[in-house]
């Protein structure tokens, strides 16, 4: 076999729908992670600077979200190995059925582990479908602080008092109703809304969004590959059972042939 031949065999070998699938989950969860801890990082700085001039208000919102973003780095590592494995699957079944009629076999092991993977990433599906809603929260907040700081450089707002224009963060319950100052208006909302903390945070909670809803798309992706993929095997199992039957069928013929003959031949 020639190097071109084995190149193409090697190609041939390779499970495209889970690498495609792959890609798209570590893209998705590295935006998901990246973007969503560098933006909770500036919701507290922005929390602290604006709206809570005092520790203790904000105190329990702190840690839960650097709790957030010790679960960030747990997700990340996780989903690296997880979708490392589910690619190793990909090869492992893609060989299985590439390779039915030589000395490969698969195994009851083999179904099992494709059966559990496939049960694990319709649990993880679910659970990345609450992760998505989760991250739109922080989208619709930060959309309507910016539509009032929209509001307040439209021509009509140089007619009313500035001081009107408010974000009041105490209403989404992020901060307790006794916070100082609790939120920003006039001047001071102005300085917020032309602060780099303030539009790369915004632009990075988007980001975030569209990040874990590619993960999303990625375990429906990889659902159905490992649904297929289990279907293959089982396929690919009783089509070994059959063959092996026909084997023994075929050697109990040649055996009752062969006695047969040599019965009349002793006759004869």
């Amino acid at each position: 076999m020639g190097c071109f031949e084995c190149c193409i065999k090697c190609l041939g070998g390779v499970p495209y729908a889970s690498l495609v699938a792959t890609i798209l989950c570590f893209s998705g969860v590295a935006l998901f992670c990246g973007c969503g801890h560098v933006a909770l990082t500036n919701t507290v700085n922005i929390l602290e600077t604006y709206f809570s001039k005092v520790t203790t208000d904000h105190a329990m919102l702190t840690d839960v979200i650097q709790l957030m973003q010790y679960v960030i780095y747990g997700i990340a590592s996780f989903f690296f190995l997880y979708g490392i494995i589910l690619l190793a699957e990909g090869f492992y079944t893609t060989s299985a059925v590439k390779e039915l009629h030589s000395e490969f076999k698969t195994t009851i092991c083999g179904r099992c582990i494709s059966g559990m993977f496939v049960f694990l990433t319709y649990i993880l599906g679910i659970a990345w479908l609450g992760v998505f809603g989760f991250s739109a929260v922080p989208v619709f907040l930060f959309y309507n602080m910016w539509s009032t700081c929209n509001a307040m450089k439209s021509p009509m707002a140089n007619m009313t008092n500035i001081d009107s224009f408010c974000v009041d963060v105490r209403q989404y319950g992020i901060i307790p109703w006794n916070a100082t100052p609790g939120k920003a208006c006039g001047s001071t909302l102005g300085v917020l809304c032309t602060s780099n903390e303030f539009y790369l945070s915004y632009h990075l909670y988007i980001v975030a969004c569209a990040g874990a809803g590619a993960t999303v798309i990625a375990l429906i992706h990889y659902l159905m590959i490992l649904s297929a993929n289990w279907a293959y095997l089982k396929d690919a199992s009783q089509m070994h059972a059959y063959q092996d039957i026909k084997m023994k069928e075929e050697r109990e013929l040649q055996d009752i042939t062969s006695r047969s003959k040599e019965c009349l031949n002793s006759y004869t």
